[in-house]
């Protein structure tokens, strides 16, 4: 387990590849899924002895209903965690981060208004907050508001230029603001860029320097451990996913999504929103099915 190189579960997966040699994968490499720690189901037990106790000052019965909510949300509790936080902001309303992380879950559940509302609370109470723009145009950006998602995305990625996710979700964005710059203005912010964090192979691979499955096999050749190799995978798996619902293979990039949730990492961003991703493409599936049948009859 500390030097997991290859998966040991693995999936059929046949790729088209976008190039004009077709790059097929077999067997993508696969983590194993996370499962809830020992850790972790410690905590929620101690949680639930101190909720036990008589006359918690509300501040602190905020902050504990805040805590087990998180626990809940990275345990895929979602339903939990938005009671613990509902909670938890009643009794304090002074919470940006919860602002913040529930902005989150609106964007996965698709609701984009109640999103940037929750942006919106979060950057009132903390102007400075070191993630709500990003998530605020990530939201923005699945409510079709490009303009407006660049207006966060671009300063957002300007205050630390050799972090890569910031320059992968302005690529993304830039497809629908600039489509004939995109890959120019990724270029230019990838030279100038230190190169340092493991983000930066998404980027190369957007570029065209390593193929696909360069890429994806240098993620199993790479990660030291079945968690970094989960965590990897997860992020990987989405934005190859991307880029091909970018060139409307669209039962290509369901594969790849499906990939990014089977390692049960929960916490992040690209776990969520590939439930997006998903929910978005079936219902375009279910509108443009009625629409195909009443031109055949």
């Amino acid at each position: 387990m500390r030097h997991l190189r290859y998966a040991v579960i693995a999936t059929a997966l046949v790729l088209s590849g976008c190039s004009a040699t077709p790059t097929t994968w077999t067997h993508p490499p696969m983590a194993i899924p996370y499962q809830p720690s020992l850790q972790q189901q410690i905590q929620l037990a101690r949680i639930e002895q101190i909720l036990q106790q008589p006359n918690i000052p509300q501040i602190t019965l905020a902050t504990i209903y805040y805590d087990r909510g998180l626990l809940h949300d990275s345990l895929g509790l979602r339903d939990f965690a938005r009671l613990d936080f509902n909670k938890s902001l009643t009794l304090n309303p002074n919470q940006p981060d919860l602002f913040n992380v529930a902005g989150v879950i609106f964007t996965q559940m698709g609701m984009f208004d109640s999103a940037y509302e929750s942006f919106d609370s979060t950057l009132d109470l903390a102007p400075d907050h070191p993630y709500a723009h990003r998530n605020r145009g990530i939201a923005l950006y699945y409510g079709e508001r490009y303009d407006l998602a660049n207006d966060d995305l671009l300063p957002h990625y300007q205050q630390d230029i050799n972090d890569p996710y910031r320059v992968i979700w302005l690529y993304i964005n830039d497809l629908k603001v600039v489509p004939q710059q995109a890959q120019s203005l990724l270029q230019q912010r990838y030279v100038i860029s230190d190169k340092q964090d493991w983000g930066w192979q998404i980027v190369r691979m957007y570029l065209g320097d390593i193929s696909e499955e360069q890429f994806v096999t240098d993620i199993a050749e790479s990660s030291d451990n079945n968690e970094q190799l989960a965590l990897r995978l997860t992020e990987g798996y989405f934005y190859l996913a991307q880029r091909y619902q970018q060139q409307q293979d669209y039962s290509t990039a369901v594969m790849l999504y499906k990939l990014a949730l089977s390692g049960n990492v929960y916490e992040f961003i690209e776990h969520r929103l590939s439930l997006l991703e998903l929910s978005r493409i079936f219902m375009a599936e279910q509108n443009a099915a009625p629409e195909l049948s009443s031109l055949s009859e």
